[in-house]
């Protein structure tokens, strides 16, 4: 009998602490609980997933644009070369639009908001320089006054040595010196034609040398 008796005890015992561990440790709700937080955490990489392809897919949009620009006021192909797959764009917090073109860090253009036209910076003028012989925007001067536009000098009519016929006035153009390195960049005032015609007047208004920029 009392072997018996330990017996149901023991059993008692093993049933009791059975009933223990699960009341204590995984409680009732538990299985609601842990599916709730899986439904969060799926939630969140949805959302997640969807803002990145859709911020993704923005970008791609932004850079077409600004590549196409390029292409319509430099010449076709210009944009690609130009504006490489890593460029940063920055918008305007007031019109959300694109406002500035970086690459590595450092500004390549700015997108004007009077006209939605490119203004270069000086490495962007170089890159265009650098990358192809037909970019029509180029406005070669004198060797003995490109140090003065290099600190920001405007280029005279006087000072122009070759041009492209294509040239606007108001057109963005590239300055370099007879040896095709890069010392200014502005917009014209002349057309093409006129810079070569004139021998006075202000054929482009500087906006930056190369000494200013470094």
């Amino acid at each position: 009998m009392l072997g018996a008796f330990n017996a149901d005890s023991k059993s008692s015992s093993l049933d009791y602490r059975s009933d223990w561990v699960c009341t204590d440790f995984v409680p009732a709700n538990f299985t609601t609980q842990l599916s709730i937080h899986l439904w969060v955490e799926l939630i969140m990489v949805v959302v997640f997933i969807v803002v990145e392809a859709r911020t993704m897919g923005y970008m791609e949009d932004a850079l077409q644009r600004v590549r196409s620009v390029a292409d319509y006021q430099f010449g076709r192909g210009v944009g690609k070369r130009l504006f490489p797959a890593d460029v940063e764009i920055q918008f305007s917090r007031a019109t959300g639009r694109i406002r500035f073109v970086n690459l590595n860090g450092e500004r390549l253009a700015t997108l004007r908001p009077t006209d939605g036209l490119l203004c270069l910076s000086i490495l962007a003028a170089r890159r265009l320089v650098e990358s192809s012989d037909s970019v029509g925007c180029i406005v070669i001067v004198r060797g003995d006054v490109a140090s003065f536009v290099a600190e920001g000098s405007d280029v005279f009519a006087a000072h122009v040595v070759k041009v492209d016929d294509a040239v606007h006035a108001k057109d963005e153009v590239i300055v370099v010196d007879e040896s095709r390195q890069v010392v200014g960049i502005g917009r014209a005032m002349l057309s093409g034609s006129e810079m070569q015609a004139f021998k006075t007047g202000v054929a482009v208004k500087v906006r930056h040398g190369l000494e200013e920029q470094g």
